[in-house]
C-alpha cells in the first residue's frame, strides 16, 4: 500500500469514527439508558448477595467483585447495538455506496468498530463510577491498568464486530433482539462476572473457564482489585478473537454488498 493510498484509508477510519459519535450524541440516549441495567444490578445482586457467604478472599465485598463484572457486562450488551447501525446503513443504500468508493472494506470497519469501542469503554468507567458511589473498594494498580485495558478494548471489539456480522447477514433490526438471548445472556451465566469459578459446578466452571467474557473479566477484575496484569496468554486469546470475528464481519459486508 502507498503513502497516499495508507493516507486516504486513514481519513475513512476518521470520517467513520466521527460519523458514528456524531450518531451516539445526536441521541444521547444510548450514553445514558445503558446505565441504567448496570445500576440494577448492582442494586439488586449487589446488596442481595451481600447477605449470602460467598467467600472472595481479600476482605472483598460481593459489590467490590461484582463492579468489574458488571463494567464487563455493559461492554457485552453495548456492543450489541454495534450492527443496527449498519442495518440501517445497508437499508438506506448508504452502505452499499460507501463500500463502491476506492476505500478498503476492513477501514470503513475498523472506523466504525473504533469509534464504538471509544463509547463502551467510557460507559465501562461510568459503571466503575456508579459502583463507588454504591460503596465498592476498587483497589487499582496503573502498571495493571493498561494491559488489562487493552484486554477490555480487545474483547469489546470482538463483539462489536460479531454484532455487525450477524446484524449484516439477519439485514433486519428485529433479529438483534435475538442475538441478545441467544449470546449475550448464555455468554453472561457461563462466566465469573456474576460468581466466582469455584462457586460453579464443575461443568459450568469447565465452560467458564473459556469463556471469552470470563477472559475480560478476570483480567478487569486482577487489575481493579488486586493490582494484577492479565498474562499475555489472555490479551493473545482476545487478540485472535478480534482478529477472527473483525474478518468475519468484513467478509459479512462483501456479502452483503453483493446480494444487492
Amino acid at each position: 500500500m502507498t503513502g497516499s493510498a495508507l493516507r486516504e484509508n486513514l481519513d475513512v477510519i476518521r470520517a467513520l469514527f466521527r460519523r458514528t459519535w456524531i450518531g451516539v450524541l445526536r441521541r444521547p440516549v444510548l450514553l445514558t439508558f445503558s446505565l441504567g441495567q448496570p445500576l440494577v444490578w448492582m442494586l439488586f445482586f449487589g446488596f442481595l448477595f451481600e447477605r449470602y457467604p460467598v467467600d472472595l478472599g481479600a476482605a472483598l465485598s460481593y459489590l467490590d467483585f461484582l463492579a468489574p463484572g458488571v463494567s464487563v457486562m455493559t461492554v457485552l450488551f453495548g456492543a450489541s447495538q454495534s450492527g443496527i447501525g449498519w442495518v440501517r446503513d445497508l437499508q438506506t443504500g448508504f452502505l452499499q455506496r460507501l463500500l463502491a468508493t476506492p476505500a478498503s472494506p476492513g477501514f470503513i470497519l475498523a472506523g466504525k468498530v473504533l469509534a464504538d469501542v471509544s463509547r463502551l469503554l467510557l460507559q465501562a468507567a461510568a459503571v466503575l463510577v456508579l459502583a463507588l458511589l454504591l460503596g465498592a473498594r476498587l483497589r487499582p494498580a496503573l502498571g495493571a491498568l493498561a494491559p488489562a485495558l487493552l484486554g477490555l478494548a480487545l474483547f469489546a471489539a470482538a463483539a462489536c464486530c460479531l454484532s455487525c456480522a450477524l446484524a449484516l447477514r439477519a439485514r433486519a433490526q428485529e433479529a438483534m433482539a435475538a442475538y441478545v438471548h441467544l449470546v449475550n445472556l448464555p455468554l453472561l451465566f457461563t462466566s465469573t462476572a456474576l460468581v466466582p469459578g469455584r462457586h460453579l459446578p464443575d461443568w459450568l466452571a469447565g465452560i467458564a473457564r473459556w469463556n471469552p467474557l470470563t477472559l475480560a473479566v478476570e483480567a478487569w477484575r486482577g487489575a481493579l482489585l488486586a493490582g494484577e496484569p492479565p498474562s499475555i496468554w489472555v490479551l493473545a486469546l482476545l487478540a485472535l478473537l478480534c482478529a477472527g470475528l473483525f474478518l468475519l464481519a468484513r467478509a459479512s459486508m462483501q456479502r452483503a454488498l453483493r446480494q444487492e
